[in-house]
Parts: structure tokens; C-alpha cells; sequence
């Protein structure tokens, strides 16, 4: 057992929720409305650049060299391929930079992003990347379990993203690095303050997806 797979235990009622909420069930099928996916991508953007901001804090917080250096390819790995890689993308779906642009954040997304960044500042590396698991590994777990998809489903892209060994691998070495950051000696009260962390970034995962659905 990881430490992942213990934060994950002690919220398995809302781990199922987001694992199985109505939006991934329709990313799954292929019948989720377009127009669920194509708000949901214009907020995902947006989370991509809170996400790097997420990091800058994290090499605010490194506890050595090696600390610095994750969060600096992580930060560097945002801006300089994967913002480009997602405006591509959303141009496949119809969505110009300038919509990205004039894009407002939802409310789901200002909680889960802001949230994230008030467990780094109030906490450690430690509590930062807890609220950021959900997203980090979560995304990983849903793209494993929607493949392989049925042909002719219209997220397959989006599905053999997640599923790919590159985003796998990457999930393997947050949770390895998340061992490395719980170590071996929390103490009860410390394990239930960053199971509480958990338990509230995955409620707000939830969120995100629903926000998806409620602008179909």
C-alpha cells in the first residue's frame, strides 16, 4: 500500500464519485454532450495555468535541490508544452485562442485551483501535493479504466492521453514522491489533516466535472 492508495482509501465514497461521475461515464460512451467538453476544455486551460502557479509554490517550498528541480521541469513542462499541446487541441474542438482568452473561471474551478494553492501556502510540500493528487494521479486511474474505447468514440484523444505510458509513468512518480514526502513517521493527527485535504480536493474534482455537465 502507497500513501496514495491510503489517502484514497479513507474517502472511497467520494473517490467513486469522482472516478465514476456522469461526465467521465460520458467520456466513456462517447455521449456526453459537446458542449459539456468544449466548456469543460476551455476551464481545464485555465487550471493549467493555476496548475504551474501550484508548482512555483512547490519550488517556494523544496526542502532541497532535488525538490526544486521537480517543480522547475513541472512549472517548465506546463508552460512550454502542454499549454500549446491543450490550444491545439481545443482547436480541434472549435475553440480559438481568443476564447481561451476571454474565457471567465468558473466557480468550480477558482475553489479547486485556490484551494490547492492554500494548502501549499498554509502547509508544506507535503500538503500541497495532497490536494493536488485528485488531479494528478486521478487523471491517470479514469484514463486506465475508459480504455481501450469503443471506435469512433469522439474522446478517444482525450482517453489514450491518460492512459499513455508518459502520463502513466508520470502518475507512478508522483505517487512514489509523495512516499517520499509522507516518509514513515506521521503521527495520527497529521495523517487525518492531509486525509481531510484529500477528501476536500476530490469533492471539488467532482465539482469541476459537474461544472462540465451543468453548461450542456
Amino acid at each position: 500500500m502507497t500513501f496514495f492508495n491510503d489517502l484514497k482509501s479513507d474517502c472511497a465514497t467520494e473517490w467513486h464519485a469522482y472516478t465514476h461521475h456522469p461526465f467521465v461515464l460520458g467520456l466513456a460512451d462517447g455521449s456526453l454532450p459537446e458542449t459539456a467538453f468544449r466548456h469543460y476544455l476551455k476551464q481545464d486551460y485555465l487550471f493549467l495555468i493555476q496548475f504551474a502557479r501550484a508548482l512555483a509554490l512547490a519550488g517556494y517550498k523544496a526542502r532541497s535541490l532535488d525538490d526544486l528541480y521537480r517543480a522547475k521541469e513541472g512549472m517548465q513542462a506546463i508552460l512550454d508544452v502542454e499549454l500549446e499541446l491543450h490550444r491545439q487541441y481545443c482547436k480541434e474542438w472549435g475553440i480559438s485562442l481568443r476564447d481561451l482568452e476571454i474565457e471567465p473561471e468558473g466557480t468550480a474551478n477558482l475553489a479547486y485551483t485556490r484551494y490547492v494553492l492554500e494548502r501549499g501556502m498554509a502547509g508544506n510540500l507535503l500538503d500541497l501535493y495532497v490536494a493536488l493528487a485528485p488531479c494528478m494521479i486521478g487523471y491517470g486511474e479514469i484514463g486506465l479504466a475508459l480504455s481501450p474505447c469503443e471506435p469512433g468514440n469522439p474522446y478517444a484523444a482525450w482517453i489514450n492521453m491518460y492512459a499513455g505510458e508518459e502520463y502513466q509513468k508520470a502518475c507512478r512518480n508522483t505517487r512514489t514522491y509523495l512516499d517520499d514526502l509522507a516518509g514513515h513517521t506521521l503521527s495520527v493527527a497529521r495523517k487525518t489533516e492531509l486525509a481531510k485535504t484529500f477528501s476536500q480536493a476530490t469533492r471539488l474534482e467532482i465539482d469541476f466535472w459537474q461544472m462540465g455537465l451543468d453548461a450542456a
